[in-house]
C-alpha cells in the first residue's frame, strides 16, 4: 500500500500533537507547519543512515526552530533511529531522552542542542565550514569522500535574532553552497502575527549577504517544495534560502495560524477535529505499519553508506597516508607523537625563562602545536594581531581556497556558535578568539558548548583591568566568574609561558567539553619551578611557592597576580612567618582532584589564607574561607594606565602584606 504524500505528513502532526497533549506543554504549531517540508527533504533528500548516525559523509539536519522538537522526533522515529514510541510518549518528562527542546548526545541523529533561536543556523554555518574545508583538503580527483550538505529548518524567530544577521553573512561571503536553509515562513510568534515587529524583506536581505534565495515556496505543495530542494542544489557558489510559505497549526480547523498553536497543546476536542479534518483516523501514537514501512529509511541508509565505503577504499588504495588521516581525524583522535611533542615543548620553555605576555606565550604555543595538529582551525573575532591566534602555518579561509584559519569579523557570538558547529561536525578543533570582555556578547553559545560537552576551546586576552586607558567598558571584572561558575566550562588563566603552553595541552586533549584560556596584554615574568610543580601544572592548582613546612598563610593567585604574590610572600616571610604560594591556574580542574592531592595544596588545618586576582572577589571564598581575605574586584575598573589601577584598586604588595597582616592576627 503506497500512502500520499500527506498522509505520510500527518504521521508527524498526529505524533506531535498527541505528544503535546500528553505532557501537557509543548509547541505542537510549528511541527504542524513543517511536516510537509520534512517529509519531501527527509524522504527524497537527505543521504543518512539510521543504523549508523555517526557515518561521516550524512548530510546534516539542523532544527534551528528548537522549540518544534516534536518534528525531529517524530522524524527520528519514523525513519528507524533508536528512539521507541515510548520515549515519543515520555516527552518533556523526568528523565526522558525527548526533552523539550532537541539535546544532544540524547538521541542518536540529533546533530545539535536547539532551543535558543539563531543557533541552529549558526552551528549549521559551522558544519557547511568543516565539510568545504575537509572536502578541499581531503578530496582528490575522481576520489571524491567528503560530499554532503547541511539542511537547516528555521522560523521567525530565528530571523529576528541579531545571530542569524552574524552568520547568514559570512555564510555568503565564504559562498557555502553545501548549505541550504527552509525558512518556515508562517508569519506568527509567541505574541501574535510579527507583521506588527518584523517587516524585514528576508529575501532581499539574504540575497544582499550573497545568498541563492527561492522565493514563495508553498510550504505544504510537496512538488514545490522538492523542485526548490533540488534547485538548491545544483547552486554551486552560495549557500541557498528556501522561503516557504507554511500555516502554522496545520490542518487544526480552530487554531491554524494563529498564535493559540505556538505553545501550548491544542486540546483534545481540537486534536479530535484535527484528526477528522486531516482524514487521520487511528489511536493517539498509533502509527500503521504500512505507514512506517514508507518511511523507514534503514535500507536506503545502509545502500549509499556501503557506497560511500567502496569509494573510500578505492580513495585508500590511490591514497593510504590521507585515507589514514582522514580516519583518525575524524575518530577525534590526537596524533601519534602529539604527547611527546607537547611535553617536551614544555620542559623547554621551563628551561629557557623568558618575559612575554600570555597572549604571545599563546601565539608560541601554537606554533609549535600547530604543526603537529593539523586539525586545528582557528579564528578571531577582527582581533588577530592583537589576540596573537595567527601562526606561521595560519592560511586563512575565503571563497576560493581552503585554509585553516578564519577571519570572523566583529562577530563573537556568530564565531562562537559557528565553532561548536565545527566541533560537532569532527575533522577539526576549532578555536576562536576575542577580547575577554566580548565574551560577553557570546555567553549563549559557551553555554552551549558546555551543555553539549563538546571541544571548542574559546581563546580570551587583555583579561582585567590591567587593559589600561581602555577604561571600564573594556576591562574584565566578572567574565572570568562567570566562566567559572558554567558547569562543564573549563576555564585557564596561566601566568607565564610554561602555563599557557600546558593551558593549550590541556584544552587539546580535553574532548568531553569546552575550554576557556584567559590570557594578558601584559608581561609576565617566568616563575622557578621543580620538575614536580611543573608535572603538578596540569592538576589546575599546586604549590609554586613552598615553606618547607607546615604554613602560617597561604596566598592563592593566577595570571598577572602570581608575580605579586611571589613578592608578598617574600615580605611576608621577612617578618618571621611561613608562607606558601599557590598558582591556580584552573580551579576547575583543581576540584576534580583526589582529596589527598587538594589536601596536600590547601591543607584543612591552614585556614589563614589570601587570594589574590585581578576578577571579582566573590568568587574565591570557596578557597580562602570566612578567616580568610581576597585583593580583587568589588567595582568596575577605571580608564588609567594599568600600573596606575593595579595600584587604585590595592594591587600591590603593600596592600597585600597588610591584609595578610590582620588575618594573620
Amino acid at each position: 500500500m503506497n500512502h500520499s504524500r500527506k498522509e505520510l505528513a500527518n504521521a508527524i502532526r498526529a505524533l506531535s500533537m498527541d505528544a503535546v497533549q500528553k505532557a501537557n506543554s509543548g509547541h505542537p504549531g510549528a511541527p504542524m507547519g513543517m511536516a510537509d517540508m520534512a517529509e519531501v527533504l527527509w524522504r527524497d533528500f537527505l543521504n543518512h543512515n539510521p543504523s549508523n548516525p555517526s557515518w561521516v559523509n550524512r548530510d546534516r539536519f539542523v532544527l534551528s526552530n528548537g522549540h518544534a522538537s516534536m518534528l525531529l522526533y517524530s522524524l527520528l522515529h519514523l525513519t528507524g533511529y533508536d528512539l521507541s514510541i515510548e520515549s515519543i510518549k515520555n516527552f518533556r518528562q523526568l528523565h526522558s531522552v525527548t526533552a523539550g527542546h532537541p539535546e544532544y548526545g540524547y538521541v542518536p541523529g540529533i546533530e545539535t542542542t536547539t532551543g535558543p533561536l539563531g543557533q541552529g543556523i549558526a552551528n549549521a554555518v559551522g558544519f557547511a565550514i568543516a565539510e568545504k574545508t575537509l572536502s578541499e583538503q581531503f578530496n582528490k580527483p575522481n576520489h571524491t569522500i567528503v560530499d554532503h550538505h547541511t539542511y537547516v529548518f528555521l522560523g521567525d524567530g530565528c530571523m529576528m535574532e541579531g545571530i542569524s544577521h552574524e552568520v547568514c553573512s559570512l555564510a555568503g561571503t565564504l559562498k557555502l553552497n553545501k548549505l541550504i536553509a527552509l525558512y518556515d515562513d508562517n508569519g506568527i510568534s509567541i505574541d501574535g502575527e510579527v507583521e506588527g515587529w518584523f517587516t524585514d524583506d528576508t529575501a532581499k536581505r539574504f540575497e544582499s549577504y550573497g545568498w541563492n534565495v527561492i522565493r514563495s515556496v508553498d510550504g505544504h505543495n510537496p512538488e514545490a517544495i522538492a523542485q526548490a530542494i533540488t534547485n538548491a542544489k545544483s547552486e554551486q557558489t552560495k549557500p541557498t534560502l528556501i522561503i516557504c510559505k507554511t500555516i502554522i497549526g496545520y490542518g487544526s480547523p480552530n487554531k491554524q495560524g494563529k498564535e493559540d498553536s505556538h505553545g501550548a497543546p491544542l486540546g483534545n476536542d481540537e486534536i479530535i477535529a484535527t484528526k477528522e479534518k486531516l482524514g487521520w483516523t487511528y489511536p493517539a501514537f498509533e502509527i500503521p505499519k504500512s505507514i512506517y514501512n514508507e518511511w523507514d529509511a534503514k535500507e536506503k541508509g545502509a545502500r549509499i553508506e556501503n557506497e560511500w565505503k567502496n569509494t573510500f577504499e578505492a580513495y585508500a588504495k590511490a591514497y593510504p597516508e590521507l585515507a589514514k588521516e582522514f580516519t583518525r581525524r575524524m575518530s577525534g583522535e590526537l596524533p601519534s607523537n602529539w604527547s611527546k611533542e607537547a611535553n617536551e615543548f614544555i620542559e623547554n620553555l621551563q628551561a629557557n625563562p623568558a618575559k612575554i605576555a600570555s597572549r604571545k606565550a599563546s601565539q608560541n604555543a601554537l606554533e609549535s602545536f600547530g604543526k603537529i595538529l593539523p586539525e586545528f582551525l582557528g579564528g578571531s573575532a577582527d582581533l588577530a594581531p592583537s589576540n596573537l591566534t595567527m601562526w606561521s602555518g595560519s592560511m586563512p579561509i575565503n571563497k576560493n581556497a581552503s585554509g585553516n584559519y578564519i577571519h570572523y569579523g566583529v562577530r563573537e557570538f556568530g564565531m562562537s556558535a559557528i565553532m561548536n558547529g565545527i566541533a560537532l561536525h569532527g575533522g577539526f578543533i576549532p578555536y576562536g578568539a576575542t577580547f575577554l570582555m566580548f565574551m560577553e556578547y557570546a555567553r549563549n553559545a559557551l553555554r552551549m558548548a558546555a551543555l553539549m560537552k563538546i571541544q571548542s576551546i574559546f581563546v580570551y586576552t587583555h583579561d582585567s583591568i590591567g587593559l589600561g586607558e581602555d577604561g571600564p567598558t573594556h576591562q574584565p571584572v566578572e567574565q572570568m566568574a562567570n566562566l567559572r561558575l558554567t558547569p562543564n566550562m573549563s576555564m585557564w588563566r596561566p601566568c607565564d609561558q610554561v602555563e599557557s603552553a600546558v593551558s593549550w595541552k590541556y584544552a587539546i586533549e580535553r574532548k568531553e567539553g569546552p575550554t576557556s584560556l584567559i590570557f594578558s596584554r601584559q608581561n609576565l615574568t617566568q616563575m622557578d619551578r621543580t620538575p614536580e610543580q611543573l608535572k603538578n601544572i596540569e592538576k589546575g592548582g599546586y604549590t609554586l611557592v613552598d615553606c618547607g613546612s607546615r604554613p602560617d598563610l597561604i596566598i592563592i593567585a593566577t595570571g598577572s597576580e602570581i608575580e605579586l604574590a611571589v613578592s608578598s610572600a617574600n615580605v611576608i616571610s621577612s617578618k618571621g612567618f611561613k608562607v606558601n604560594v599557590v598558582s591556580m591556574p584552573a580551579c576547575d580542574v583543581f576540584d576534580k582532584q583526589d582529596k589527598a592531592y587538594k589536601e596536600s595544596v590547601l591543607p584543612s588545618t591552614v585556614t589563614k589564607r589570601i587570594a589574590i586576582e585581578a576578577g571579582i572577589a566573590d568568587f574565591w571564598y570557596k578557597y580562602v574561607g570566612l578567616e580568610g581575605d581576597v585583593v580583587g574586584m568589588t567595582t568596575f575598573g577605571e580608564s588609567a594606565p594599568a600600573d596606575l589601577l593595579f595600584k587604585e584598586f590595592g594591587f600591590t604588595v603593600e596592600n597585600i602584606v597588610e591584609k595578610a597582616l590582620t588575618v594573620l592576627g
